[in-house]
């Protein structure tokens, strides 16, 4: 089921929004969603995973996850092209427009920095058609998703679990806010913008000083 309009427990997050999460340039992001998710994976379930926003485009929560992957496998010095294929295979394999937000999938996928290598039955199988076996990989982590009783990533943690800061579908639409609560960071920083104490801000919203340096962080490191 495609998450392509606006939609409770969905998430909004706008082309820019992404690339602030992500840290990912802004062309490389609308890219992404135009060319790749929109284009080529769009074509296979004759679909869009992204809708219009303004004058922007924006996705749901898994397809920002599905970035978030993507974005993993780049710095792993994997091709575009690879990524696409292993992600057509996993989508027919699964029966999901969503395979990269998939647990099962993340626990067993890997590269070696040239191919995607999903592991079955103990053996790693290559993604890209030709089924060839491969054991000397890398094994790629993703641990800062949560995931729901589904097995879909239900929460994502940009700064890692030991920071505040998390990206949930079903609070503010996905954006940035802070664990436990409604609060989103960017009014943190704001305050904090408007050199507002740190202990004040603390004070203000009732939540520890660590939330509100997170937030601070999370903000300067997007900017």
């Amino acid at each position: 089921m495609f998450e392509n309009h606006l939609q409770l427990g969905n998430g909004v997050f706008t082309t820019q929004e992404i690339a602030q999460i992500l840290r990912v340039p802004y062309p490389k992001v609308r890219n992404w969603i135009t060319q790749y998710w929109d284009g080529e994976l769009g074509k296979c379930y004759e679909q869009q995973y992204s809708w219009s926003v303004g004058n922007t485009r924006a996705v749901g929560f898994h397809t920002l996850i599905e970035f978030y992957v993507m974005m993993q496998f780049t710095l792993a010095g994997v091709k575009t092209k690879a990524v696409l294929k292993a992600h057509k295979e996993l989508g027919e394999h699964f029966k999901t427009n969503f395979p990269f937000a998939k647990k099962e999938v993340l626990d067993h996928i890997s590269t070696d920095g040239l191919k995607v290598y999903f592991k079955i039955n103990d053996v790693n199988i290559t993604l890209d058609g030709s089924k060839q076996f491969n054991l000397d990989i890398i094994k790629m982590f993703f641990k800062n998703l949560d995931f729901d009783n589904d097995m879909l990533a239900s929460r994502f943690w940009p700064m890692g679990k030991s920071h505040k800061v998390v990206c949930d579908p079903h609070r503010k639409f996905g954006q940035p806010v802070l664990d436990g609560t409604s609060i989103q960071s960017e009014a943190i920083y704001r305050m904090y913008l408007a050199k507002e104490p740190l202990n004040f801000i603390a004070s203000i919203y009732e939540i520890p000083l660590k939330s509100v340096k997170d937030a601070i962080a999370f903000h300067k490191n997007a900017a």
